[in-house]
């Protein structure tokens, strides 16, 4: 990235992605192709679909509401806002809504996101 700039988000654009989750993609640009940033949102009762994610990192950093992350082989963890969870690069994950109001997190991934990456590995 050579230049400094600025990116807001159209609050419209917020659409509904395969996993089971809306996603409205913060900063994820040919300019800057170390890291994306999308907030994503669960309604309640919701759980996302198991998926990995080749050859990225993803961290949730949690906004408000309540949820219940799970990465790989570990235990289910209680998610508040504030929580950060990384997710390595390939590890299987999903995130449910356990609250009563949406779950709204950031996917802060490194590189960037692509479409390519993305393994649903939902056995179901």
């Amino acid at each position: 990235m050579k230049d400094a700039f600025l990116h807001r988000p159209d609050e419209t654009a917020e659409y509904y992605f395969q996993e089971g989750c809306h996603i409205l993609e913060s900063l994820n640009d040919d300019a800057d192709p170390e890291a994306s940033i999308a907030r994503a949102r669960v309604t309640p009762g919701r759980t996302t679909r198991w998926h990995r994610l080749d050859g990225v990192t993803e961290r949730y950093l949690i906004v408000s509401g309540e949820g219940r992350a799970e990465v790989g082989d570990s235990p289910p963890m209680a998610v508040r806002p504030g929580d950060v969870v990384l997710i390595p690069a390939g590890v299987r994950q999903r995130i449910a809504c356990t609250g009563p109001d949406d779950l709204v997190f950031y996917a802060i991934c490194t590189p960037r996101f692509r479409p390519a990456c993305y393994r649903d590995v939902d056995p179901a």
